[in-house]
C-alpha cells in the first residue's frame, strides 16, 4: 500500500523540517511522520528567530542551503540587529515572526518538494534488523520501510503539562503526546532522562495599556537573515518592555505551595538561562524586579508574548500577578503559562553525525537531544538530514568544526559533554567566535552547502561576487590616503584626534569612531573610486565585512592560528573500537567517560569533562602521536 522510503523524518517541528527539506533535496524519497499536519513548524514558544549566538546560526543554515532563514525573512514583523554597541563577534540578528504565516510558508515550502511525502500519525516502534533501523510502526498499526530515520520529537514525547496542582499529558497545549515510543527505545539500549521547560501566558493585546510600557521599535534600517534575495521588511511592529516589581513578586510567592516545581512533582532539570519566574524570584532574592518582553504575535493577531513570564503556578496566581505589572492592569489573559517535561535522550549516545552509537542509521536531532530553542533544533536537523542521505549513499560523512560554525560547536557540546538541562548556544560557548561571525556565515560554509548539493548557483554566485567586492574595497582602502582638511571636521565630529599629515586610511580606519561609511562620506576620492561597485546587490554586506577584516585584522589572524594549532589535535584520530579499559595509567573517570563517549580525536577527547592533560598524554603515548 505504501512504498518504501530512503529516510523517515518523525516530527514536524524545526528540526523535522529542515531534515526532511534536506535529504529530500538532495535526493532521497522523505516521509515526514507527524502528529498533526495542520501544526507543521509551529512556534510553541515566543515567535522570534534568531538573537545571541541563535541568529549566528539562522545564517549558518541559510549559508548551507537551509530554509530558516528563507521563512522568517518572508514573516518577519520586527528585525534588530542586537549588540551593535559591542564588537562584531557579538553582533547578532534577530526577528519577530507572525507565528502563523511562519508557519504556513514553512509548509508551503516543503510541499513544493517533489521527494517529500507527509502522514499524520504517531510512531510507536521502530522496526530493527541486524542492529539497523529498517522502518517504524505507528499507532494506526501501520508498518513504514526505509533505510534510515530520524527522530525530531521535541517535546512531545511522554509529555507531561503542569499547571498548579493540575497535571495531564499533552506536548504542547491542546495537543496530544506521542506514548510509548519511548519505552521501545529503551528496549534497543537507547538511555533516556527527563527534561522540562515552560512557556508563559499569552495576553490579549486590547487590553494593555502601551502607553505605560517601554517602546522598542526594530531597526530603523532593517536586515535580513539570508544571504539570497529575500524581502527587506518595509513596516514594522514595536515590541514592548516592562517590570516586575516587589508586589507581583509577593502574589507569586502565595502560589509557591502549589508550585509542581517546588513540590517536587517535576522531575526533569529546567533550562538555567530562561527560567521560570518562580524560579527567577526564588534564585535571585535580591533583585527587586526582573524585565518583560512584550512580543507581538503577529500582523493581524491580538495575541502577545509575555518573555519572561513563564510559569506553572496555579492560573489565578499567574493572573493576579500579572495585573499588578503597570500595563497589565486589565489584561486578559488568553492561555496560561504552563511548565512541561519530556524524555530526551543524553546526546553523548550519538555520533557526530547525529546518528545512534546503539542502533545504525537512527538519528536524532532537535529537543530530544537536550536543547532548547527553534535554532538550535533546527540545526541539527539540517545536519541529521544530511548525513542521513550521505551515509545510505555510501557517501562521506559532513561534520563541522568548531572553527567552522557554531553548530560545529552546538554539536560538539553536545556529544562531547553531554548536557543535564536544555542547552542554549551562546557566543560564550564558542573559543573561536571572532571567525564564526555572522556577517561572513556564507563565506564559511556556502561552498560546503554547494558541493553537497543543498547551496544554489544563485547562492553561489551572490558568494562570489561579495567577495570580490570585499577585496576590491579592501584593496582600495590599503592605497589610499586623505588630507588632513579633507578629514579633519568628520575626525573632531566622532571625537577622535585631527591629524597632522596627509594619512593612510586604513590606518584611520583602526579608529573605533572611525566608520568606512563615515570615509565614504568624506574622502571624495576614495566614493569616487567605489562608485563603479556601489549598485551591487551585495555592497553594503561586502562593505562591512571589508570594515570588519580590516578593523579586527590582528584578532582574526590569532584565532586562525589558534585554529590551525588545535585542528592537529583534531585531526589525530582515535579508533572507533579502542578499549580505553586497558588503559591503567589514567584516572577510573578517565578510562569511564571515554569508553562510554568514544571520541574521533584526541581533539574531542581533550574536550570530555574529567579528562586531564595528563590522560591525554597517555592517549598521546599509546598511540605514538
Amino acid at each position: 500500500m505504501f512504498p518504501d522510503y530512503d529516510i523517515i523524518v518523525v516530527g514536524g517541528g524545526h528540526a523535522g523540517c529542515e531534515a526532511a527539506a534536506a535529504s529530500a533535496r538532495m535526493g532521497s524519497k522523505v516521509l515526514m511522520i507527524t502528529l498533526n499536519l495542520a501544526t507543521i513548524a509551529q512556534m510553541s514558544c515566543n515567535p522570534a528567530m534568531g538573537g545571541v549566538a541563535k541568529g549566528q546560526i539562522v545564517r549558518e543554515i541559510d549559508a548551507l542551503g537551509g530554509y530558516s532563514g528563507i521563512v522568517t525573512d518572508h514573516t518577519m514583523v520586527q528585525f534588530r540587529m542586537l549588540n551593535l554597541s559591542k564588537g562584531p563577534a557579538m553582533w547578532s540578528p534577530r526577528a519577530q515572526s507572525d507565528r502563523v504565516l511562519f508557519a504556513a510558508k514553512w509548509k508551503s515550502m516543503l510541499e513544493q518538494i517533489p521527494n517529500l511525502d507527509f502522514w499524520q500519525d504517531s510512531v510507536t516502534e521502530l522496526i530493527v534488523s541486524n542492529d539497523k533501523v529498517v522502518g517504524v510502526k505507528t499507532k494506526h498499526g501501520l508498518e513504514f520501510l526505509a533505510k534510515s530515520v530520524i527522530i525530531t520529537s521535541g517535546t512531545f514525547l511522554n509529555g507531561s503539562i503542569h499547571i498548579g496542582r493540575k497535571s495531564f499529558s499533552g506536548g504542547r497545549l491542546g495537543e496530544a503526546p506521542s506514548s510509548g515510543f519511548t519505552q521501545n527505545l529503551i528496549k534497543y539500549g537507547i538511555e533516556s532522562e527527563r527534561l522540562k521547560t515552560g512557556t508563559p501566558v499569552r495576553v490579549d493585546g486590547r487590553t494593555i495599556d502601551f502607553s505605560r510600557l517601554i517602546e522598542q521599535p526594530g531597526d530603523k534600517n532593517p536586515g535580513k537573515f539570508s544571504f539570497l534575495d529575500t524581502p527587506v521588511l518595509k513596516k514594522q511592529l514595536s515590541c514592548y518592555l516592562a517590570y516586575t516589581d516587589e508586589s507581583v513578586h509577593d502574589i507569586l510567592r502565595t502560589g509557591f505551595d502549589d508550585s509542581p516545581m517546588f513540590a517536587g512533582r517535576i522531575q526533569g532539570s529546567g533550562p538555567r538561562y530562561c527560567p521560570s519566574i518562580e524560579d527567577k524570584i526564588d534564585r535571585f532574592s535580591d533583585k527587586d524586579r526582573h524585565q518583560l518582553f512584550i512580543e507581538p504575535e503577529g500582523w493581524t493577531s491580538i495575541e502577545y508574548y509575555v518573555n519572561g513570564f513563564s510559569s506553572s503556578l496555579p492560573l489565578e496566581v499567574q493572573y493576579k500577578a500579572l495585573g499588578n505589572i503597570p500595563g497589565f492592569e486589565k489584561s486578559k489573559i488568553l492561555k496560561p503559562g504552563y511548565a512541561i517535561e519530556y524524555d530526551y535522550f543524553p546526546p553523548t549516545q550519538l555520533d557526530f553525525t547525529l546518528e545512534s552509537k546503539k542502533v545504525g542509521n537512527l538519528y536524532f536531532a532537535g529537543q530530544v537531544n537536550g536543547t532548547t530553542g527553534y535554532e538550535e533544533a533546527a540545526c541539527q536537523g539540517l545536519m541529521a538530514g544530511i548525513n542521513a542521505h550521505l551515509k545510505i549513499h555510501n557517501q562521506e560523512p559532513f561534520i563541522l568544526k568548531r572553527s567552522e560554525a557554531y553548530i560545529g560547536v552546538l554539536i560538539d557540546d553536545l556529544i562531547t559533554k553531554g548536557t543535564k538541562e536544555p542547552y542554549r548556544m551562546f557566543t560564550s560557548r564558542a573559543e573561536f567566535r571572532i571567525l564564526l561571525r555572522q556577517d561572513n556565515a556564507d563565506s564559511r560554509l556556502t561552498r560546503k552547502g554547494y558541493e553537497l548539493g543543498l547551496a544554489t548557483q544563485e547562492r553561489l554566485d551572490r558568494l562570489n561576487e561579495k567577495e570580490f567586492l570585499i577585496q576590491k574595497i579592501q584593496d582600495t582602502i590599503h592605497s589610499h590616503k586623505t588630507l588632513p582638511d579633507e578629514i579633519n571636521p568628520y575626525l573632531t565630529e566622532r571625537g577622535s584626534s585631527a591629524i597632522p599629515v596627509k594619512t593612510s586610511v586604513q590606518k584611520l580606519l583602526l579608529r573605533p569612531q572611525v566608520t568606512v561609511k563615515g570615509l565614504l562620506e568624506n574622502i571624495p576620492s576614495l566614493s569616487d573610486e567605489l562608485a563603479a561597485i556601489v549598485s551591487y546587490d551585495v555592497f553594503d554586506e561586502a562593505l562591512e565585512s571589508a570594515e570588519i577584516a580590516i578593523k579586527y585584522k590582528g584578532y582574526l589572524d590569532r584565532e586562525r592560528e589558534m585554529a590551525e594549532k588545535i585542528s592537529k589535535l583534531e585531526n589525530t584520530k582515535l579508533r572507533a573500537d579502542f578499549d580505553y579499559s586497558q588503559l591503567k595509567s589514567i584516572s577510573n573517570e578517565g578510562r569511564e567517560k571515554l569508553q562510554k563517549i568514544k571520541p574521533r580525536t584526541i581533539g574531542q577527547a581533550s574536550r570530555i569533562s574529567g579528562i586531564s592533560p595528563s590522560d591525554i598524554s597517555v592517549l598521546l603515548i599509546h598511540i605514538g602521536a
